[in-house]
């Protein structure tokens, strides 16, 4: 039996998968079993309307069998899952189950809802909610015409994120170990050294920033989060960290770190609110504007504007080299307004030769350096009133900063589905 909720917090706090551990020994305690890893899915990061980090949560529970994991804590007590399902259970039974515990937990403005079904969703809801935008009306008309168990307490928005979380499919899967608790206490010499040598694991800490990436930003429940490609060494980074003690932790299975929300795109065809990736030539070269974020401009054919905001910190470094000319590729979210490029990451795949005039023709008659005419107006000799064009000047190469290659925003700003140079490389 599939179940999957969203939008039970709001930004004055709360959290989904907060909720979800609760959902997880609810059923605990009366008898079901949780089959492989409760699973938590990002949608479309660009969303307006989304509260913080757009994850909706799946699980799937039934009558386990086959071989049984350790994955959470919770008060002392171990949480478990199965690798299969021997049965299902009673879906009013679970259904009246997951409407208590949602009913006791959400927030007062949020729009939470949950979906319960026997059977998965097409995949192709997952693409759209993660790339696009998803109207609620399509999704009430596939849960009723398909007769499939449902609920939600404001506007019915967060089915739309219930229904992704069921229909994601884990081609590239990461995990993350998501504690709780209410003291937020951890040494940060514990988190570089867990980051040193969990080499599986992946966004702990930004060194150049001094910034503890794994402690939440926003007020929810949730004390830290670590996220890695092995679900057992995720165990042994915690069990390595020096932190005050957790009420509980449990290990999700998640879409984060996948870029499973960009598509590529020509700069004609892109939308607002969509992640993509486009390969340009740079056309206006980068200008730092108020607020301490630099803009430059692509060109395909047409022309579209991309940014490193001041958040992205050095990232901003090597956006400020490109030239003129440069050939690159970048991923990044789109704005509505201004309609631009919101850089996650950048290669650059062929640097435009840049020349610095290092001196004035020379004319031949006079042996002179020419005076130049005004700025695209060329040179003339003082002396004998001799010509010459501006490419006649004497130029030197210069030796670019920047080389072809992958660049990435820093640990701090990276969005959670924003797949990081470190798995791109393995």
């Amino acid at each position: 039996m599939w179940i999957g909720t969203d939008d039970t917090d709001s930004l004055q706090g709360g959290c989904t998968t907060y909720v979800a551990t609760e959902l997880i020994l609810k059923f605990m305690e009366n008898g079901y079993d949780l089959i492989g890893f409760p699973r938590l899915v990002r949608l479309n990061p660009n969303i307006p309307w989304k509260t913080r980090g757009n994850g909706a949560i799946c699980l799937k529970v039934g009558k386990g069998g086959g071989k049984r994991i350790r994955i959470g804590e919770a008060e002392g007590n171990e949480i478990v899952s199965y690798s299969r399902m021997k049965s299902q259970g009673d879906i009013d039974e679970i259904v009246s189950m997951v409407d208590d515990v949602i009913s006791q937990h959400i927030r007062k403005d949020a729009d939470a809802a949950f979906v319960v079904s026997s059977r998965k969703f097409p995949y192709a809801l997952y693409r759209k909610a993660v790339r696009e935008i998803v109207e609620i009306e399509e999704i009430k008309k596939f849960l009723d015409e398909n007769g499939i168990a449902h609920k939600y307490y404001r506007k019915g928005r967060g089915l739309i994120g219930a229904s992704a979380a069921i229909s994601w499919r884990p081609v590239d899967r990461t995990y993350e170990l998501i504690a709780y608790g209410s003291s937020r206490w951890i040494d940060k010499e514990s988190v570089m050294e867990m980051d040193r040598k969990c080499s599986s694991t992946f966004n702990n800490y930004d060194y150049r920033n001094d910034y503890i990436a794994i402690l939440p930003k926003a007020k929810s429940p949730v004390f830290y989060g670590i996220r890695g490609d092995d679900a057992e060494e995720l165990v042994k980074a915690r069990e390595m960290l020096r932190k005050a003690e957790e009420e509980r932790w449990i290990i999700f299975e998640t879409n984060q770190g996948t870029d499973e929300h960009l598509q590529r795109k020509k700069i004609g065809e892109i939308k607002p609110y969509e992640s993509v990736i486009v390969r340009g030539r740079v056309k206006k070269e980068p200008k730092d504007i108020k607020g301490g974020h630099v803009i430059f401009s692509i060109y395909d054919g047409e022309e579209m504007e991309c940014a490193a905001y001041e958040p992205t910190k050095e990232f901003r470094e090597v956006v400020r080299e490109l030239k003129e000319g440069d050939e690159i590729v970048v991923y990044g979210g789109v704005r509505e307004k201004p309609f631009t490029i919101n850089i996650e990451k950048m290669e650059v795949k062929k640097l435009a030769d840049v020349y610095e005039k290092i001196a004035n023709p020379l004319c031949i008659k006079c042996g002179k350096r020419m005076k130049s005419m005004g700025r695209g107006k060329g040179y003339r000799c003082q002396r004998c009133g001799a010509r010459a064009n501006e490419n006649e000047a004497v130029y030197k190469r210069i030796k670019r900063k920047i080389k072809p290659g992958f660049y990435e925003v820093p640990v701090i700003a990276r969005r959670h589905l924003a797949k990081p140079l470190k798995r791109m490389a393995s």
